[in-house]
């Protein structure tokens, strides 16, 4: 259950750290290289930004929502509403100017009525589209969730660590994230439908911010959380590594997100991500 960092000496996992996070600084430049995330991100900037109440009706019509258009916006990005999917309705926004009535001088800025409407507006989320014959392929988000049913054998442990320092662990429906920390309540929430390996990785980055100390002060986080969210999701992938759990998939793409695709960025946090990866990886061996 704990892994195979049971077996190796202090020395042996001291050296398959430093190579897994040597490895994070390759691979993240292997996909800034590439163009990838690049056009990923130019594809994400080109959807409309909806106001939160919009945002709230699309999860709530479809809960597993991501990329949302309009049926000619999706044509023009190369991808055709299936016929017969069912739209998901939000709010539009209009104003209309009306000058007033006036024979005796000409209206100005001032004479006019303003007349807002909110009509009611269809849009189609990705997976109800399908691509257009001929049309250039959408790029692939680099930052793909990990769908495996095998934990590794690490919530267990990592849970009885974390309630042992006074945590508890929950799950809630999430839709933006995988999981957050509250420092307040002194508890680490997982999104509920989350595959066994993708908890295992989150319940990783998550117990590397209580080790870091990132939430102790959430307006230094809120100010330095791109360095502190790589350092987390490093400490989470030399974890997973180190146990045999590679979760490359996502954490590559997610941390040269938060890096901006600056690997001297990432060179700088390894100190501290590798004091943190072994403080949780002898946690795990000593609770499993």
């Amino acid at each position: 259950m704990g892994g195979k960092s049971t077996t190796r000496s202090a020395e042996d996992r001291r050296t398959e750290a430093e190579a897994l996070q040597a490895s994070i600084v390759k691979q993240v430049q292997q996909l800034s290289d590439s163009g990838q995330w690049r056009a990923f991100l130019e594809f994400a900037r080109s959807f409309h930004t909806y106001s939160l109440n919009n945002v709230l009706l699309i999860l709530s019509q479809n809960p597993q929502a991501t990329n949302v258009a309009g049926f000619r916006q999706w044509q023009a990005k190369g991808r055709q509403v299936r016929r017969g999917e069912k739209s998901i309705k939000i709010f539009g926004y209009r104003e209309k100017r009306f000058a007033h009535d006036d024979d005796q001088k000409k209206a100005t800025e001032d004479d006019e009525r303003v007349v807002r409407s909110f009509p009611t507006l269809s849009v189609f989320d990705i997976t109800q589209t399908d691509p257009i014959e001929g049309a250039e392929p959408l790029p692939e988000d680099p930052t793909r969730r990990l769908i495996g049913d095998d934990d590794h054998g690490l919530i267990a442990p990592l849970t009885r660590y974390l309630t042992g320092h006074g945590w508890g662990i929950q799950r809630e429906p999430l839709t933006i994230a995988s999981g957050y920390t509250d420092p307040e309540r002194r508890r680490v929430v997982l999104a509920k439908d989350l595959a066994p390996e993708q908890s295992a990785k989150t319940l990783i980055h998550e117990t590397a911010h209580i080790e870091l100390r990132h939430i102790d002060d959430i307006d230094d986080y809120r100010t330095h959380r791109g360095q502190m969210e790589v350092e987390a999701e490093s400490v989470a992938y030399i974890v997973g590594g180190m146990n045999g759990f590679d979760t490359s998939a996502y954490s590559i793409g997610y941390i040269t997100g938060w890096a901006d695709e600056d690997t001297n960025a990432i060179r700088a946090t390894a100190v501290r991500v590798l004091g943190t990866a072994h403080t949780i990886a002898e946690a795990i061996e000593h609770h499993a």
